[in-house]
């Protein structure tokens, strides 16, 4: 946008006619009154600005890691909004991408809208713009890219910044933007300082050699600034009007580390403006800031320092290119400038360093009063404009539009004997005096400007992946909190099947094992094996070898108890088996999807296995003493190699506790048989049997004798010893012919079944002390435990899942708060930014 100044003065205008002053007289005070407003207006801005990087700065810490955003050209595409589509990421994680359409809009805002908005049909101009505006997600910069916010690594020529932050951690990049925001805010409060500051600084600076010096002596009408072939100029010279310091021309050389105070001597050395030359020859090579105070005797219609208007300073600064220490210096002396007075040799154009710190400038300072020197030294002067005018244009857009009143091709060395130096002091003093809104205001306004740009570049940009992790948030919740809330609901019920399976598995396996046993003890009574087809009875050997008999008898009854004991093993196995199926259902119907399930593998065979303790032996496993299928004492020996039940009795063969009634324990069935002349005759064969069957010793035989005799001695008993004799003979005969065979196996089963029925000596008479109560007692015990280890597996499980699900649903609503939270944050400082640039008016400023 062209800016109009007061035109130059030529010599026949300069005797004024009292009306023409009383003009410009008033077109003077109108806009200092214009500047007052604007700048009020700005300082305002200023201050709401630097309140909103405080809040983002405040929320980065508290609240979000703000997101640093990169935009990215694709492939042009037609869209039916006016815009480029752009591809946006973040540094932190350069592999995710999401389309954009990056939108220019009026002024230096720009609109960014997902890649999907532009698929809607062609509608009026009206309701396409009413649709954009409504839509906009990202109102960002003039290009793609931040101006002020911007992070800028640099590690080495090979690696660019923008590859370098890629590679840093979300936090370590929100660090570094929260670092770069402070840094704004403190260069916010510099602005405001200088926008406060009634006076100007006009710093000039350029390249070595480029007749910076030698403009600034024009400018003065005097030779003040050293000036040589060669460069002089190594201190920042500040030139003052000599009234600030109540008349008198001298230098004030400013002591290294303090701050300067016209008033407190002890921060500068005094000196004479004629030892200007040796003052700055002697310290070329320290870094120094000399204020010189100047009268300038011509009148404030003509004069920059004697204005009349506003205290201007003018800085000569050090080459660009001299060293790194000093063009540092200068870019950092440049923030606190207010005009800056460009000087470029027309031989020399724009060299990198001069570049650089135009570009640099040009984040705060739109305008940049540009003069190419030595021009008439060049001879092709319309290649040497274009050439420089081409460069401008690249640097500073803003200065080549007003490229007539900013850019002034000149001959410092002729000075004021020139008409293209009048005129372009002429506009100078216009610029820094009359447009001091452009020149004083504009630059901060114009820092400003980037700044809201950047920060709704931010905002808005982090308001999408707010917008995008509370979408996930709640997709998460609509999944996670119904399943939760089941799981919830479902896990008393789930508790209470799973002690239902185990009771009912361990009361069935305890029923199952004691109907087989009692069974089993009931047919071994009659002479009968325990289990049918597995275990075979013993053939009677003949008279001689009973004792032999009863042996095998009673080893082969224990063997088939045995085997009655492994198939109650196996039922309980079949039990454990439907009991480990019915928790299986139980988890495919509890368990929410997703989660893994059990990986165990029931093996029936292992129950009842022995373990093998720490040393590798096998460990004993203790069970009150009962008779227990596997041993009494020691699991794996069964009750067939028990040397106290294997060994036979003499009432194997002879039960006489069962003919006679004395074991109260079977008194029923001895009540039944009544004492018969087989019987009697039964117990003399018995001690005859124990005789053959090598169960008696001589001692008994002759005892046996000795009673027979005194029997004999017996009158009465003589009587009767024929007939008892022969009863006895024939008992005897039929016993052993045709009882005996039979009745060894149901006396040694009925002996067997009452030994199993009676606790061991010194043991509690309690079911669990028996064989069959201890029996299902072991038994029960380990299906319990296999189907307790199955729902405890499953309850964990279960557990687990749940609290998962309660972590991944309270993460899920911790985020949707947190992206709720933000982007209410992120459209409250999109509003703020909105509120500052209409109350501020910041594209007015400049005008």
């Amino acid at each position: 946008m062209s800016q109009s100044y007061f035109a130059p003065r030529t010599q026949a205008e300069r005797p004024e006619a009292p009306s023409a002053s009383v003009s410009s007289d008033q077109q003077l005070r109108d806009v200092q009154e214009a500047y007052l407003e604007q700048k009020d207006r700005l300082v305002n801005a200023l201050d709401s600005t630097k309140e909103i990087l405080g809040d983002i700065k405040e929320f980065n810490h508290e609240s979000w890691t703000v997101r640093y955003p990169r935009l990215r050209e694709v492939e042009q595409q037609p869209t039916r909004r006016h815009g480029m589509r752009r591809s946006l990421s973040f540094a932190d994680d350069p592999t995710t991408e999401t389309d954009v359409v990056f939108s220019p809009a009026k002024g230096l805002t720009r609109s960014i809208t997902l890649a999907s908005v532009t698929d809607i049909p062609e509608e009026d101009d009206a309701a396409e713009q009413q649709s954009l505006a409504d839509e906009r997600l990202i109102p960002g910069s003039e290009d793609a890219d931040f101006h002020v916010l911007r992070l800028d690594l640099k590690m080495g020529a090979q690696h660019a910044a923008a590859s370098l932050v890629s590679q840093l951690e979300k936090t370590s990049i929100a660090n570094l933007l929260d670092d770069r925001i402070a840094s704004s805010m403190q260069h916010v409060d510099k602005l405001r300082v200088r926008v406060e500051d009634t006076s100007s600084k006009v710093l000039v600076t350029g390249d070595l050699n480029a007749g910076k010096s030698t403009f600034v002596n024009a400018l003065l009408r005097r030779e003040v600034m050293p000036i040589d072939q060669q460069p002089c100029t190594t201190a920042f010279c500040e030139v003052h009007d000599a009234a600030e310091n109540s008349g008198m021309e001298e230098i004030h050389i400013i002591q290294e580390g303090a701050v300067y105070d016209m008033s407190d001597a002890s921060t500068f050395t005094r000196a004479a403006l004629s030892d200007l030359e040796d003052i700055v020859a002697d310290n070329e090579n320290t870094q120094q800031v000399i204020k010189l105070y100047l009268q300038d005797t011509r009148s404030p219609n003509e004069s920059l320092l004697n204005n009349g208007i506003a205290d201007i300073s003018l800085i000569d600064a050090p080459g660009l290119n001299r060293d790194s220490i000093k063009t540092t210096a200068v870019f950092a002396r440049q923030e606190e400038i207010d005009v800056v007075v460009f000087v470029v040799s027309a031989e020399n154009h724009f060299t990198l360093s001069a570049k650089e710190f135009l570009l640099n400038a040009s984040k705060e300072k739109a305008y940049v009063f540009i003069v190419v020197n030595k021009y008439e030294q060049i001879k092709n002067k319309d290649k040497c404009r274009r050439v420089v005018l081409e460069q401008i244009k690249q640097l500073s857009p803003r200065t080549y539009e007003d490229a007539d009143d900013l850019v002034h091709f000149v001959d410092s060395v002729s000075g004021t004997q020139s008409q293209s130096f009048e005129d372009l002091e002429a506009a100078l003093r216009s610029f820094v005096l009359v447009k001091r809104a452009k020149s004083k205001l504009n630059p901060a306004s114009t820092y400003l400007s980037h700044l809201l740009s950047d920060i709704n570049l931010l905002v808005g940009a982090n308001a999408i992946v707010a917008q995008s992790e509370l979408d996930r948030a709640r997709e998460e919740l609509s999944k996670a909190r119904p399943v939760l809330e089941k799981m919830k609901n479902d896990h008393q019920t789930l508790d209470d099947v799973l002690e239902v399976t185990e009771e009912d598995g361990t009361r069935n396996a305890s029923i199952r094992t004691k109907q087989r046993l009692s069974d089993a003890l009931d047919r071994i009574s009659h002479g009968l094996p325990a289990v049918d087809k597995f275990v075979a009875m013993p053939s009677y050997p003949g008279l001689l070898a009973v004792w032999d008999y009863a042996r095998d008898v009673r080893k082969a009854l224990l063997a088939s108890l045995d085997m009655a004991v492994k198939l109650a093993e196996d039922d309980s196995r079949h039990i454990a088996v439907d009991g480990i199926r019915r928790i299986s259902e139980l988890e495919d119907q509890h368990l929410p999807e997703g989660v893994e399930r059990s990986r165990r593998v029931f093996m029936p065979q292992a129950m009842f296995s022995p373990r093998a303790s720490k040393d590798g032996r096998r460990r004993s496993r203790r069970s009150s003493g009962a008779v227990v299928a596997g041993g009494f004492h020691n699991l794996g020996i069964g009750l067939v190699h028990r040397s106290d039940l294997v060994q036979p009795t003499f009432f194997d063969l002879l039960d006489m506790p069962h003919y006679f009634g004395t074991d109260s324990s079977d008194s029923k069935e001895s009540d039944d048989i009544a004492p018969t002349a087989l019987g009697v005759v039964s117990v003399g064969l018995g001690a005859l049997t124990m005789v053959g069957g090598q169960a008696v010793g001589a001692r008994g035989l002759i005892e046996g004798i000795v009673r027979i005799a005194d029997l004999l001695g017996n009158e009465s008993a003589r009587k009767w010893a024929a007939p008892v004799f022969g009863a006895f003979v024939v008992g005897a005969t039929a016993y052993f012919v045709l009882e005996l065979p039979s009745t060894i196996p149901r006396t040694v089963g009925r002996r067997i079944q009452r030994s199993l029925a009676t606790p061991p000596d010194g043991q509690e008479v309690n079911e669990e002390a028996t064989f069959v109560g201890g029996s299902a007692a072991r038994i029960s015990r380990e299906t319990r435990k296999v189907l307790r280890l199955a729902a405890w597996d499953l309850k964990e499980r279960f557990r687990t899942a749940m609290d998962e699900r309660g972590r991944e649903v309270k993460t899920a609503e911790d985020t949707e708060r947190r992206a709720t939270k933000a982007l209410e944050k992120f459209k409250e400082v999109e509003g703020k930014t909105v509120d500052v640039r209409v109350h501020a008016r910041l594209d007015q400023i400049s005008a």
